[in-house]
């Protein structure tokens, strides 16, 4: 199949963009909401601001992801250190929701859940369930390092708004994610290469790595949805914020909206133009990455825990290196430093949990300065603690991270609609994105797919609905 992309069309798209804007509940089981006793508690004072019984136990539920669970082992060492008498439960797995969600049904859930991964449980069926504890206490308490500053003051912007749901801050994402293009730093050095600022500049130097026998770009071909960030990053930087809110509250015709378009338009353009890696599309995401690590491909598109997920087959100075994705025209409403930044790894403290004063402590403990510096030191990727790094040695990929932190200054963005509604991500749009590379649909069709599969989230009576202000 070939199909020629308008470069016309995608210029016109950042002339006119102007000022116009264009997952289910937990299979009805009830999962009982915060009704009953909060369980242990003593009383509040300087010391011990939120309240937590000494001696309560403490069951911590990891997610073993990624980031494995050595860190969380970290931190519950820390929170021991603080409640010596608190014995600590750690279990870690890959099966989320298939392991935690009869625990919440019965009203036996652990203190703190890491709800992370592909089998997370859906927070559209644990909030619209009143099965979680509202951390909003949590934020006005005194961090640790500093009794003058609140919980709350330490995190990065979006943090707070990225875990609320109808006001209430239920999740915390602990790690800080940024999003892009990532690239072998001495792979495009040897070559004489430099990574593209537009999309025109990217399509040329596609062109110049095929030529040299090389595959400019893979992707998580079985989880597809990894090529949705760089439309949506290309979209939002072409038509600006109002066109990701539109799509979070999941607006008539948000995902037809012309910035959108012309990000589906460039990026199907990888596909027609034979830029994508053969067989790239029965790959996970181990897979996929392990090529990418190997050289086999020069691009692809992912947050910035893949260094430490791809640590064990990294090559000695591969120089692992992220960027923003291209601007698509010279009319971009957000310059080509922007980039999507946000929080991942959600951490909750379920509403019926034994010990809920002790799981705001133990989240309390993690943005810590010593917690969030082991975190990193440990797996490679920043926390949501604000400010600076001290004292640990960067990698590759991290020292990347924070320039593109550095570099992009107040031009960060992000989506919440993942968050909102986890099937029209993890499901639906995947699905669309599936076909969309693969050729089985154009870029047309997918942006009516996309829209289709919104619009039918929004008439879904049984999906509890959030609004992005």
């Amino acid at each position: 199949m070939s199909q020629t992309i308008s470069r016309r069309g995608l210029l016109q798209a950042g002339a006119t963009i102007g000022a116009v804007a264009g997952a289910s509940a937990l299979t009805g089981c009830a999962m009982g909401g915060g009704d009953d006793t909060e369980g242990a508690k003593s009383d509040a004072n300087a010391q011990n601001p939120l309240g937590v019984k000494e001696d309560a136990p403490l069951e911590v539920v990891i997610f073993n992801g990624g980031f494995g669970e050595e860190y969380a082992k970290a931190h519950e060492a820390m929170y021991k250190e603080r409640w010596p008498k608190a014995e600590i439960k750690h279990s870690a797995t890959q099966q989320i929701s298939q392991t935690l969600q009869p625990r919440f049904v019965a009203g036996d859930p652990p203190d703190v859940l890491n709800n992370s991964g592909g089998n997370q449980i859906d927070f559209n069926g644990l909030v619209s369930q009143g099965a979680l504890a509202d951390l909003g206490e949590l934020l006005a308490a005194p961090s640790l390092d500093d009794p003058k500053k609140t919980v709350k003051d330490t995190l990065r912007p979006g943090i707070v708004d990225l875990g609320s749901y109808d006001g209430r801050f239920l999740s915390l994402n602990y790690a800080y994610s940024a999003y892009g293009i990532w690239y072998s730093k001495k792979l495009l050095d040897d070559r004489g290469w430099q990574y593209p600022k537009t999309w025109d500049e990217m399509i040329s130097l596609c062109r110049t790595i095929k030529a040299a026998g090389m595959n400019p770009w893979t992707y998580q071909g079985k989880h597809a949805r990894y090529m949705s960030w760089p439309i949506l990053s290309a979209a939002a930087k072409l038509g600006g914020t109002d066109v990701l809110m539109a799509i979070d509250n999941l607006e008539p015709n948000a995902w037809k909206h012309e910035a959108v378009r012309a990000a589906a338009d460039a990026y199907y353009q990888l596909a027609v133009d034979g830029f994508i890696q053969p067989g790239a599309e029965g790959m996970d995401h181990i897979q996929s990455q392990t090529e990418w690590s190997r050289g086999n491909a020069v691009f692809i598109s992912c947050g910035s825990w893949l260094e430490n997920e791809q640590k064990s087959v990294t090559p000695p100075g591969f120089a692992m290196a992220v960027s923003p994705t291209p601007s698509l025209t010279k009319g971009d409403k957000l310059p080509f430093e922007a980039f999507r930044g946000t929080g991942s790894e959600p951490f909750v403290v379920p509403a019926k949990a034994k010990n809920l004063r002790g799981g705001l402590e133990y989240l309390r403990v993690m943005l810590s300065k010593k917690g969030s510096s082991d975190f990193t030191r440990k797996v490679s990727s920043l926390t949501v603690v604000a400010g600076p790094i001290e004292g640990i040695e960067l990698s590759p990929g991290l020292t990347s991270v924070t320039k593109l932190i550095d570099t992009a200054g107040k031009n960060t963005f992000n989506w919440l609609y993942n968050s909102y509604y986890r099937k029209l991500e993890r499901t639906l749009v995947d699905a669309a994105c599936a076909d969309l590379f693969s050729k089985r649909i154009n870029s047309a069709q997918f942006v009516d797919r996309c829209q289709q599969a919104a619009d039918e989230i929004a008439k879904d009576s049984s999906i509890k609905k959030y609004k992005r202000t």
